[in-house]
């Protein structure tokens, strides 16, 4: 069977100096409003780092807004307060552990409403060619598919946490669309479970060297394991990523960060993205011409900074 040729649709653009100023600037803002300024910031970064990447020859835009963000950042602040005041009274009452215990799985709760509502708000905001992204997927699905995995996962004492990694994913990206283009994600919980437990192994006896091949391996399995499908035909991704220039982009990267005093950042992100971007191939395109919007907007931010507020990843 003839292989297919994988093509690299994928690139980021991104200016040193340009990203630099950006950040200096939404870092002064943000101060001199004692924060306030914060989702402007978050979204002129996000406006950037968008369109700065492109697919196809074409760029893509983010429409998140400063305005929308702000509302979500209001939202989520009153939330952080109102759980830390809870957090107090417990404290005055003398019960600081049933207070931290309250905290704590208050937070846990939310988790799945933040990976959600975030992942709806940002595909949602995000576009390429006049074509918006979106989420179909239903909190309520979600929400119980997350807790009987965090169940499976405490009772086996972390080992179901990679089939627990595998089925979010599953689920995220098979709820994700961009026009009339469907996303799937194939990855089997057992492969990651594999692929950690040699990880593990290996950093242990090479005292953390292979620290760098073993994150080559995870962005893999997270690439490799996604398809597009776009009028029943199928797109597979793949990712030529080597240990070796995550190990350079580190070391570069932590040294110009260090040597710059953090000043550098934006060029350490800027590296990074386009080294990643670099190294996604697509084995064909997609038909631009059949494209068709089909998803509705989404503008409450709200899960996205709850999402910085409480420092979750998103899927």
């Amino acid at each position: 069977m003839e292989s297919k040729e994988f093509k690299k649709l994928l690139k980021f653009n991104g200016n040193n100096s340009e990203y630099i100023g950006l950040r200096i600037i939404n870092n002064i803002l943000t101060v001199l409003t004692l924060g306030l300024y914060y989702p402007w910031s978050k979204a002129a970064n996000s406006k950037y780092l968008y369109s700065e990447t492109e697919f196809m020859e074409t760029r893509f835009v983010f429409h998140g807004t400063g305005k929308e963000m702000f509302k979500g950042f209001l939202k989520a602040i009153g939330i952080f307060i109102g759980l830390y005041v809870i957090l107090i009274v417990f404290f005055l009452l003398k019960l600081p552990i049933l207070g931290v215990l309250i905290y704590f799985i208050s937070i846990f709760l939310m988790i799945p409403l933040i990976i959600h509502s975030s992942n709806k708000y940002r595909l949602s905001r995000t576009s390429w060619r006049g074509i918006h992204f979106g989420y179909r997927g239903i909190l309520k699905e979600f929400m119980k598919l997350y807790f009987v995995n965090i169940l499976l996962t405490a009772i086996t004492a972390g080992i179901y946490s990679s089939w627990m990694q595998v089925n979010i994913s599953s689920f995220i990206r098979g709820n994700s669309r961009f026009g009339n283009i469907e996303f799937k994600f194939i990855g089997k919980g057992l492969d990651l479970f594999l692929l950690k437990l040699k990880g593990i192994f290996l950093m242990v006896i090479t005292l953390g060297i292979y620290s760098f091949w073993y994150f080559k391996n995870l962005i893999a399995f997270e690439i490799d394991n996604t398809k597009m499908i776009q009028n029943g035909k199928e797109i597979n991704l793949r990712s030529t990523m080597t240990g070796g220039q995550i190990f350079g982009l580190f070391i570069t990267n932590y040294l110009i960060i260090i040597f710059t005093l953090g000043i550098g950042t934006g060029i350490a992100i800027n590296r990074s993205l386009r080294i990643v971007m670099q190294n996604i191939e697509f084995d064909s395109e997609i038909d631009a011409e059949s494209l068709i919007q089909t998803e509705e907007e989404y503008k409450n931010a709200t899960g996205d900074d709850l999402a910085g507020v409480f420092d979750i990843s998103i899927f």
